[in-house]
């Protein structure tokens, strides 16, 4: 349904003091014309990506030597090369910031608080580099990091990218086999992790899990124990090649930074794919690629500036921590939370901002939808003054979480739900500072991204659910996979739908103010009768009755079609009674239509989620048809599977 107000529209103030303003009087001085909007600005970032990509790095200040070329063979996906004549080092384009003034604001669950300046900062990283070398890393070597999201994680990082050596990391809760099934793959030299972390109001050690990683690690020559609870040495000391992190870097001191100066396309990261159909993909990032499309969208897209105070609440083991981290380039300061984001209560994010005087602030969907649904009304109880924006990602915000940010957050915030993911490590459809925001839509395609939805015909449509795509070669598609040496595994992930087309996998539609609507993944939408549909459409409309605290959506096959399956976690005290089930259709059908509504409604007690707090479709799929779950310890409550299997009601 089309919104006829916007929910938000930018003062002209606001339109004035946003760098995207300024970058478009630049890009309209370069190309000889004015741009009056954000779509003719998009258009001419695609129509001229290399007048725009030169641009970028201009305006964005990067270091390094841009070289004679900007695109090469830029109509082969894969294949085009961007800057191939350039040089540059990703960690000495992030610690471009000096002196006194905060470079990092680290909350840890504990209460702990911790505060590095840009001086102290670089002074950690100068001892890491210094400690790598002395352990026999170089370039290209991988460094692999099971941590919390702390200082000490975003250094070793910069200390990884200073040598040109790969950095890889993931949170520390995930389980041992999840661990191993990342890191065994990309052979890393070291092994960094804490002795333990906090969650949800209890301490865990994970020095038993670091020793049984470290063991079935066999190119590891060095573990490194990062303290959190206070007892890396003692952890260290019972865990061969192990070492407490502060000890290790007690012989040296620092000095300056050096930094190895790198081609564009050199590997920076290893991410992983959620690897809940398979061992996890292992997808490499390049330095150039990552840096010149994170300063575009955190200058441009999000708006950020020297001084700015930036949060994302992530672990280091989804691609927002990568992004997070990528503001230093932006001279802003990090703002680091690790633990749970309802401990003690829904409130403790929020105190964080009033007290850090938080710029942008940014969450998840289902975060924001469990503040809804709790009651709080952070309006009330925060002052919130210094936010400028809220950004939400992990899977779509639904309309009634849109309305709840400007109702129940704050009136005047620019919302920007943004979508991409590890496969880019960044966004293809984000935030535009200076145009409205409207219910339930992104609000619009990445500049130099030609990103459309297309129908199974490869044909563009508008209005219409399709394929999300990006027509033509972009700085940050990845290198290529880990052990893909011919490169039939990555060419299989994206290019095997559309030729020479990027095809992402998310189910989209443009909406008529030109944003984007994401209706799920592709692989996870239902087809009844042969229509396609997105289950976050009917997320939408059933995780608006107070009865549902969350639900879960797969296609069943069924008699040589496909039947809907819903799943519903209720919420306390209430059962699904045939009312509540009858209620359930009638808002789905009133609110999407006849084809949504259920087949089965199933109630349970649990939903399996990733690592990263998304709910699991696929694997609940192949539970649902007796398949095998092939990789569990993708998940964060793998437990969470057994409800779903051999269910008596989806028998008949």
């Amino acid at each position: 349904m089309t919104v006829e107000k916007p929910l938000w529209t930018p003062s002209s103030t606001q339109v004035a003091q946003a760098p995207l303003t300024a970058f478009m009087a630049a890009a309209g001085a370069r190309a000889g014309q004015s741009f009056t909007n954000y779509a003719e600005l998009h258009a001419w970032s695609i129509s001229e990506r290399e007048a725009f990509w030169d641009l970028v790095w201009d305006f964005c200040g990067v270091i390094g030597d841009k070289g004679g070329r900007v695109l090469v063979d830029g109509d082969s996906m894969p294949g085009a090369q961007f800057y191939p004549d350039a040089s540059l080092n990703f960690a000495q384009n992030l610690l471009r910031g000096s002196g006194s003034g905060e470079a990092i604001v680290f909350r840890g669950e504990d209460k702990v608080e911790r505060r590095l300046t840009w001086d102290e900062l670089a002074a950690l990283v100068s001892r890491l580099q210094q400690l790598f070398v002395s352990l026999g890393v170089a370039k290209g070597d991988r460094i692999a990091a099971m941590m919390p999201n702390m200082p000490e994680t975003v250094a070793a990082m910069l200390a990884t990218a200073s040598l040109g050596a790969v950095w890889s990391s993931c949170s520390p809760d995930f389980g041992e086999q999840g661990v191993l099934d990342r890191f065994g793959q990309i052979e890393p030299k070291l092994f960094i992790a804490p002795d333990g972390y906090w969650y949800a109001g209890k301490h865990i050690e994970v020095g038993s899990k670091i020793a049984a990683v470290a063991g079935k690690l066999g190119s590891v020559t060095k573990v490194l124990v990062v303290d959190y609870l206070g007892t890396a040495t003692d952890v260290a000391a019972t865990i061969g090649k192990a070492e407490a992190l502060d000890d290790a870097l007690a012989p040296f001191a620092a000095k300056a930074v050096t930094f190895e100066p790198l081609p564009f396309s050199h590997p920076l990261y290893i991410l992983f794919s959620s690897g809940t159909t398979g061992i996890p993909k292992c997808i490499v990032h390049s330095a150039g690629g990552t840096l010149i499309q994170h300063v575009k969208e955190l200058r441009l897209h999000a708006g950020l500036k020297p001084g700015d105070r930036f949060f994302y609440f992530t672990t280091c083991g989804w691609m927002m921590w990568n992004w997070l981290v990528s503001g230093l380039a932006a001279e802003a300061t990090l703002l680091l939370y690790d633990g749970s984001p309802f401990h003690p209560d829904g409130n403790v994010l929020f105190d964080f901002a009033d007290a850090e005087k938080m710029t942008y602030f940014g969450t998840s969907a289902k975060f924001i939808d469990s503040v809804r649904k709790a009651g709080l009304r952070p309006i009330d109880s925060h002052d919130l003054g210094s936010v400028r924006t809220i950004s939400s990602t992990g899977s779509p915000l639904s309309p009634e979480g849109f309305d709840f940010v400007y109702d129940g957050i704050k009136k005047d915030i620019h919302l920007a739900s943004i979508s991409g993911g590890t496969d880019i490590v960044s966004c293809f459809v984000l935030g535009v500072p200076t145009e409205p925001v409207w219910t339930g839509e992104i609000q619009g395609a990445g500049l130099g991204l030609a990103v459309d939805v297309w129908n199974d015909d490869g044909k563009p449509v508008r209005r219409e659910k399709g394929e999300l795509v990006c027509a033509k070669a972009f700085p940050a598609m990845p290198i290529g996979f880990w052990n893909d040496p011919d490169g039939k595994k990555y060419h299989a992930a994206y290019f095997e739908r559309f030729d020479n087309v990027w095809c992402h996998g998310d189910f989209a539609e443009w909406t008529a103010h030109g944003g984007m609507i994401i209706h799920g993944r592709s692989d996870a939408t239902l087809n009844p009768g042969g229509v396609r549909i997105g289950t976050a459409e009917i997320y939408n409309q059933v995780e608006q009755m107070p009865e549902i605290a969350e639900a879960i959506c797969i296609g069943q096959d069924w008699d040589g079609d496909v039947r809907v399956v819903l799943f519903v976690r209720l919420a306390p005290g209430v059962t699904l009674d045939e009312d509540l089930e009858k209620r359930i259709r009638t808002k789905i059908r009133t609110g999407a239509s006849p084809r949504h509504v259920p087949a089965k409604i199933v109630a349970v007690t649990d939903i399996p989620r990733t690592k990263s707090g998304k709910i699991t479709e696929l694997a609940v799929r192949d539970i649902v048809h007796g398949r095998p779950v092939k990789n569990k310890e993708a998940l964060a409550n793998p437990e969470a599977l057994d409800l779903y299997s051999d269910i008596a009601q989806l028998r008949s």
